[in-house]
């Protein structure tokens, strides 16, 4: 038996992330890495040959609290961008757990081609075969034919003989026999069992609109995961556990968010217990601690009875953070020729830092900054399907809201402030400008917009009552705004903040350093894509931070430190 194999056959609890959950990105592989002692295994997304764009939003949806539904689509930056990434951290970090490489294809050829090169950065791989809502020839299609899903193992070990990652499978439970699917894949050559994926897939329809929320080319379906499924996976691994006897390693998950419920899987047969929805419910600056406990109080249960000092039902998050509210148009007002202001009823008291999703069914979604609150309103620029069609709805058509997410910033104690906007990244300003403006704070606001128009700037009236204001368009210069920074110097009492594009941020922030603004006075807002606002997909990953929850603004020394590439303007 391989190194690999007999530690994660040790009589002991051995935590592990999960495909498609928080490990999604290479930081964040350091980071649990690095910052999560509990996680003895990582699991990453499952990757393909080619770049999969998955699904278009929304992708996950809250059932109920701690049951979520999901259809990613197998969204994944290809063979060749995510085999670079490992290479580059396996070269710039010594990894304390175990790496886990999820694979997918729809061929076993295709396979084999993943295992092969991503032998060179893999403690283990797993092979997908139970993604419930991937394209036909990926996923279950594979894992819920018994002799497919054999015929696929034994030729991937013929084929890959040199390679020395222990083999994976990870199986569907949609199926009635899943028990002799796992012998199946074993007799064929399988090192391990993963168990299991999503239950489903099952539609979601959301009470307040009454229509499908995700979106896909399943009508809206994908696969449930979450503590609803707790009782499917613990069934399963007992199965699984019973065909296959001992010495197999069986990798257990499925609606676990207890030390309780790790105990269990355990007892049922799993040698390690994946974490994955669970982490949809606690604060990612929570992670540590709550796996922690995790681990304790499974130990306890287990092993040591050691009572454990935290409970880690006390990290988990007591109310649902995916509902929608209805909210109806007031005011579709068009800015120039590619951007509206979209006012709404109702209010949603906001700090700077945080956003909301908007949502219209069958159509998508995405997150925005709140503008202001009196009346709602949110800055929408024309980028595609979805933003076309706020940027088309009427007075008295209705839009869905859910949120607010990401932590509220606090900005320091300062005489002045500058702020400075680039694009519709002006809808960060108000709550910021307004936070600095009631603690008696000097405001200056320097805004810069693509194109000029006749009416008055982009929330002008708004930002103009916080302080000095100037707004600049590009007129075939973009980040001309920035050239009224030339010359200037700045005091030890003046703290920037800066909004917009990368490169506009970039650029900016070069500018004021070089006028005299400390590092540690000077932040940027990181607006980057989400797809859940609740850290479960991984994709606003900030150097070891999810904005979703640390929220959107950044210090420069810190960006500088874990995150160069956002800074960088070559």
């Amino acid at each position: 038996m391989s190194d690999v194999l007999q530690r994660l056959m040790n009589q002991e609890v051995l935590l592990a992330t999960v495909s498609g959950v928080g490990s999604t990105k290479a930081e964040l592989i350091r980071y649990f890495d690095e910052s999560v002692e509990a996680i003895d295994l990582i699991t990453t997304k499952s990757f393909q040959n080619e770049p999969n764009p998955g699904n278009r939003e929304p992708i996950i949806c809250e059932v109920e609290k701690g049951t979520f539904g999901n259809s990613v689509g197998l969204r994944n930056p290809g063979l060749e961008v995510a085999l670079h990434e490992l290479r580059e951290l396996r070269k710039t970090h010594s990894f304390r757990a175990l790496l886990n490489v999820s694979l997918s294809a729809s061929t076993p050829e295709d396979f084999v081609t993943l295992v092969k090169a991503f032998d060179e950065v893999a403690d283990l791989v797993e092979l997908n075969f139970s993604c419930p809502h991937a394209e036909p020839g990926y996923g279950s299609t594979i894992g819920e034919n018994l002799t497919l899903a054999a015929h696929y193992v034994r030729f991937i070990k013929a084929n890959t003989v040199e390679c020395e990652a222990p083999l994976f499978v990870k199986l569907t439970p949609n199926v009635e026999d899943i028990a002799s699917i796992a012998k199946a894949v074993v007799e064929a050559g399988a090192d391990g069992i993963v168990a299991i994926n999503t239950v489903g897939p099952l539609l979601y329809i959301d009470p307040v609109a009454g229509k499908p929320i995700l979106q896909n080319r399943l009508g809206g379906k994908g696969g449930q995961s979450g503590k609803a499924v707790f009782p499917i996976a613990l069934k399963a691994i007992k199965e699984i556990r019973e065909a296959l006897g001992t010495g197999i390693p069986i990798i257990g998950m499925g609606g676990v968010d207890s030390g309780a419920d790790a105990a269990k899987l355990i007892e049922a047969g799993a040698n390690v217990v994946g974490i994955g929805s669970a982490l949809g419910t606690v604060d990612q600056r929570s992670w540590p601690q709550y796996l922690r406990a995790i681990k304790e109080e499974a130990d306890h249960l287990l092993y040591s009875g050691k009572k454990p000092a935290v409970s880690s039902a006390s990290f988990i998050k007591t109310h649902r953070q995916m509902e929608y509210r209805k909210h109806i148009v007031l005011e579709n007002e068009p800015y120039g020729s590619d951007t509206a202001i979209l006012r709404l009823d109702g209010r949603l008291p906001t700090k700077a830092g945080q956003f909301a999703f908007l949502w219209l069914p069958q159509i998508g979604e995405k997150p925005f900054s709140v503008a202001h609150n009196d009346p709602l309103t949110f800055v929408i620029k024309r980028r595609g399907p979805f933003s076309d069609a706020l940027c088309s709805l009427r007075k008295g058509d209705e839009v869905y809201i859910r949120g607010l997410y990401g932590q509220g910033f606090d900005p320091p104690e300062t005489k002045k402030a500058l702020l400075i906007g680039g694009g519709t990244g002006v809808a960060v300003l108000p709550a910021l400008a307004e936070q600095l403006s009631k603690r008696g704070t000097e405001v200056e606001i320097l805004v810069g917009t693509s194109e000029a128009v006749e009416t008055t700037a982009l929330l002008e009236e708004k930002l103009s009552s916080y302080g000095s204001f100037v707004c600049v368009a590009d007129e075939g210069k973009p980040g001309r705004v920035l050239d009224l920074l030339d010359g200037r110097t700045f005091d030890g009492e003046t703290a920037c903040y800066l909004v917009g594009p990368q490169v506009f941020m970039a650029l900016a922030a070069r500018a004021v350093l070089s006028g005299g603004v400390k590092e540690e006075m000077l932040y940027l807002s990181q607006e980057l894509m989400t797809l859940c606002g609740i850290g479960m997909c991984g994709e606003c990953v900030c150097g070891d931070r999810l904005t979703c929850r640390w929220g959107t603004f950044m210090e420069y020394r810190y960006l500088k430190e874990h995150a160069p590439s956002l800074i960088a303007y070559d």
